[in-house]
């Protein structure tokens, strides 16, 4: 099932995008993140989609930005949009980038993966992070999987028990700054910020 995530969002790249366009819940975990970066400090947007209104809003706020989208229709509207930066058609668990950022998005992508790659993804998001870099990333409230509704398709989510997510931060050299379990402000997604030991 997590592999028809890069099919069903090809499918629906434009609904997607002219439907994100108008929501921005994430603005206010977003303004803690970038607080923890380096002014200037180059961001990876893992799951960036078209790049509306995320990396935006970090590139407004003075970041050079590195997104990765499995989907090439939603990579081409990035790259259409914000020229002056990295735009990388890849899945996620297979993408090879050769340095370490500042700061490291996974909002609404890290959950689509199953259980092993999203630990696998964690000990890579621990070796791309610069000393003291934050990563910001979304979660289900428990272990277990989820089958949810998007333009009338089925759509695989899976997350973690909160303390495996808390050991595979720690064992990869990060910890966790603030912590919400289904955050009402974003739609009751569970959200992470967390940063890296200097």
């Amino acid at each position: 099932m997590p592999d028809r995530i890069a099919e069903h969002y090809e499918r629906h790249a434009h609904a997607f995008d002219y439907a994100r366009r108008k929501a921005f819940s994430e603005r206010g975990w977003l303004d803690r993140f970038l607080i923890g970066v380096a002014k200037g400090g180059h961001i990876l947007d893992l799951g960036c989609g078209a790049g509306e209104p995320v990396a935006r809003y970090m590139i407004d706020h003075g970041h050079q930005v590195t997104g990765v989208d499995v989907s090439e229709k939603m990579i081409g509207l990035s790259r259409t949009r914000f020229g002056r930066h990295v735009w990388v058609r890849s899945d996620m668990r297979k993408v090879a980038l050769g340095r370490q950022f500042a700061g490291i998005l996974a909002w609404d992508s890290l959950f689509h993966l199953d259980h092993q790659s999203q630990a696998e993804m964690i000990e890579k998001v621990g070796r791309w992070l610069e000393p003291k870099g934050m990563f910001l990333f979304n979660s289900g409230p428990e272990h277990g999987t989820a089958i949810g509704e998007q333009f009338g398709e089925e759509l695989y989510h899976a997350s973690l028990d909160p303390l495996e997510y808390l050991r595979l931060l720690e064992a990869n050299g990060m910890t966790v700054v603030a912590h919400k379990p289904e955050d009402t402000a974003t739609g009751g997604r569970t959200v992470w910020l967390v940063r890296k030991f200097a």
